[in-house]
């Protein structure tokens, strides 16, 4: 009888905390952070808001064919690649720090990315990330610019990253873009410009997303060969890591470069293919 009383007065007691435990369950907290919204740390060529964890090192081996559009006498680009190798560190979660050199004008860059703001279930709607970059381009020669000095090879990029995670298969992300380049081969080109850029992404399976870039130039000289970067890219997701594909008009890597002197041309034919490979350390 002592048994059936103290059953009487537990049963109860466990119904009411299973019922609680499942209405945690079932309802989105408030202020939780939301996962990602990209995978990649780039969308394509723009960088994406996803951050490298605190004392991660990333290493990313990006790799941009030639042309396509040259067929078989580059074999599609194969004999015309160009190489970036990146070395991406966090600092703290919201902290990394980089350090690369493209085969693409020898360019060093050191680059800088803070996460400034993060999206929240029932809070603030946007992650918001700034990112910097400072480089220097070595393949100026002094011999045919004989008034070239150290300050010319420098140049200079802001961005600021501004992305939703609208579910968990479609992201959008605005990317409001300042570079400067201190030479610039063109006369009438402003060596400051300004850039609107646009990308998204959108999850086709569980392993594959189908990704979206471009940067509409606000300020190119009338007189510039050089095109807006549109760009295409397939991220395939294995074992935690993320292995890019994209089809793109502009062959440079860096930021200034893939935004100031993009050659390709869609309409054309003119465009690269290359990919992103990253091993995390």
């Amino acid at each position: 009888m002592k048994i059936i009383r103290i059953l009487a007065l537990i049963i109860p007691t466990l119904v009411w905390s299973q019922e609680d435990l499942l209405s945690e369950i079932d309802t989105v907290q408030p202020n939780t952070y939301k996962s990602a919204a990209f995978k990649g740390l780039k969308i394509v060529n723009f960088e994406s808001t996803k951050m490298v964890s605190k004392k991660e090192l990333y290493f990313v081996v990006s790799h941009r064919f030639g042309s396509v559009e040259t067929g078989f006498q580059d074999f599609f680009g194969l004999d015309q690649a160009v190489t970036r190798l990146n070395l991406i560190y966090g600092i703290s979660d919201w902290m990394n720090v980089g350090f690369s050199r493209s085969s693409f004008q020898k360019i060093y860059e050191s680059s800088l990315k803070v996460r400034l703001l993060r999206e929240k279930e029932g809070g603030f709607p946007f992650t918001v990330v700034s990112s910097s970059n400072i480089l220097i381009n070595t393949a100026l020669d002094d011999q045919l610019l004989p008034l070239l000095t150290f300050k010319n090879r420098l140049g200079y990029t802001t961005q600021l990253l501004i992305s939703k995670k609208f579910n968990k298969n479609f992201s959008l992300q605005l990317m409001p873009t300042f570079f400067h380049d201190n030479y610039v081969a063109i006369d009438a080109q402003e060596n400051s410009q300004y850039v609107i850029g646009f990308g998204g992404r959108h999850k086709l399976t569980k392993r594959w997303s189908l990704n979206l870039d471009y940067g509409l130039h606000l300020n190119r000289a009338d007189n510039s060969p050089f095109n807006n970067p549109f760009s295409i890219g397939f991220d395939l997701e294995t074992g935690g890591h993320v292995f890019q594909l994209h089809f793109t008009n502009a062959q440079p890597m860096n930021t200034n470069g893939f935004l100031g002197q993009g050659t390709g041309d869609w309409g054309s034919g003119d465009v690269f293919f290359g990919f992103n490979l990253s091993r995390v350390f």
